[in-house]
């Protein structure tokens, strides 16, 4: 299998239950809810992507033509100072369980790599995953039900993908996410006053927006 990735980049996880923690971002291009080109925008199942994931022309994207070529690539990235460290990679996308496969992620694991997924988890993620992250989107089916954590941006347009609709799912943590839009103080005053009145569910803030790192 030939995979197509959008870029890589080593930077720390801005969001969820590993923020701020150092780790090789494998973005793979292409979605299943989006094109990701902005006149497809308004009438596609997540219309408020914010990421780039068209193409494999972005730093450190291209074409590999193997697991172990993928994973070589990967390695790069991990500073060679930190060996006491266990190296680890976030994939994502666009959506990456469109390309990775058990073969990847072996190839991966072979290189040293703890492997964390961010999904939109309408495809069932393969074995092997160390850390999987479902992140729900509008009327979206999901099909993989179970994992590390799941992270709903929140308010979204579409009545579905609402809070409730999830809690009896299988996941170990559970993370709002204020919607990054012109209203995005509003969305997180919002989301604040639901996790307060909702403990179960945890504050998500996209922290790299703040800091301004990638």
């Amino acid at each position: 299998m030939t995979y197509s990735v959008k870029e890589m980049y080593y930077t720390l996880q801005g969001e969820g239950a590993h923020t701020g923690r150092p780790a090789v971002f494998l973005r793979f291009a292409g979605c299943n809810l989006w094109s990701g080109r902005e006149e497809h925008r308004a009438q596609s199942v997540c219309r408020f992507c914010d990421t780039e994931f068209v193409g494999a022309d972005g730093p450190g994207g291209g074409k590999f033509e193997s697991p172990g070529a993928l994973a070589t690539a990967v390695s790069k990235y991990w500073p060679a100072s930190s060996a006491e460290t266990q190296p680890y990679v976030v994939c994502t996308g666009g959506e990456p369980l469109l390309q990775l496969d058990a073969a990847a992620i072996g190839a991966l694991h072979d290189a040293g790599f703890e492997i964390g997924v961010e999904s939109n988890g309408t495809i069932a993620a393969p074995q092997g995953i160390d850390w999987l992250c479902i992140s729900p989107k509008g009327s979206a089916k999901l099909a993989q039900l179970a994992g590390d954590e799941l992270k709903l941006v929140y308010p979204q347009a579409e009545e579905t993908a609402q809070p409730g609709e999830f809690e009896h799912l299988s996941f170990r943590h559970f993370y709002l996410q204020p919607l990054d839009d012109p209203c995005r103080d509003e969305n997180t005053r919002r989301a604040v006053e639901f996790c307060k009145q909702n403990p179960r569910w945890k504050l998500s803030l996209q922290t790299h927006k703040y800091l301004g790192i990638a």
